[in-house]
């Protein structure tokens, strides 16, 4: 019996050498000499190997990051800078593809369609991480923007994956620095700033309007 991991391999090793899709599920399948069957049992279309392949990239990147020993010492941007930096280390390892599935599908997609799995697994990942930055406070909690933290994490995710294909650094020095700069930025944005302090003492003095009064002079 084929296995999920055989297919997928011979997939890949299809779109990278002819540059497109096969150009029916039967054609392919038959070139391995199996049923198609066999193939739907594990996968409903080739797309679905895409997004598999992008969302066990996620998922392995966030089991590596949460068994490192100083996981539960680091901060939430630690945590996320982490991340990030994990992924693309993973990511050389089948940057081939990476490369052909963001091109094929279109970099200007806010989601481009293979990462639709992996976008759930990265918000839920996301969710948490911010979770615990609210709660010891590290993170400050804003009426309507807060709960869209994690879609600003999620523009990064795209942002870094589509600066990676085209960095032409050494090491891939250039994402890191993007990286280092994007998740730093962003997270300022997340935290305490001297705008939450002025909107804190309107609402003060908006509260205290009758106190107010009584200051006049």
């Amino acid at each position: 019996m084929v296995t999920a991991e055989q297919i997928r391999t011979a997939y890949i090793d299809y779109v990278l050498t002819h540059g497109e899709k096969p150009k029916s599920i039967y054609s392919f399948v038959k070139s391995l000499d199996i049923q198609e069957s066999e193939f739907y049992n594990h996968y409903a279309s080739f797309e679905s190997i895409e997004k598999n392949t992008w969302a066990e990239l996620v998922a392995e990147t966030i089991d590596a990051v949460q068994q490192q020993e100083v996981w539960a010492e680091y901060s939430s941007r630690d945590k996320m800078l982490s991340f990030f930096y994990s992924l693309t280390e993973l990511l050389k390892s089948q940057r081939s593809f990476i490369v052909y599935s963001l091109k094929q599908n279109g970099t200007n997609h806010y989601t481009p369609a293979p990462l639709s799995a992996a976008r759930e697994l990265f918000e839920q990942f996301a969710e948490n991480v911010l979770g615990e930055g609210l709660e010891s406070g590290e993170l400050a909690e804003r009426k309507f923007f807060t709960k869209r933290y994690k879609d600003a994490l999620w523009a990064q995710f795209v942002f870094i994956t589509k600066f990676w294909i085209n960095d032409d650094s050494t090491g891939f020095e250039k994402t890191d620095e993007a990286i280092e700069k994007g998740i730093n930025v962003t997270f300022d944005l997340f935290q305490r700033s001297p705008i939450d302090n002025l909107f804190e003492y309107g609402k003060f003095l908006s509260r205290n309007g009758a106190f107010k009064e009584k200051m006049r002079f």
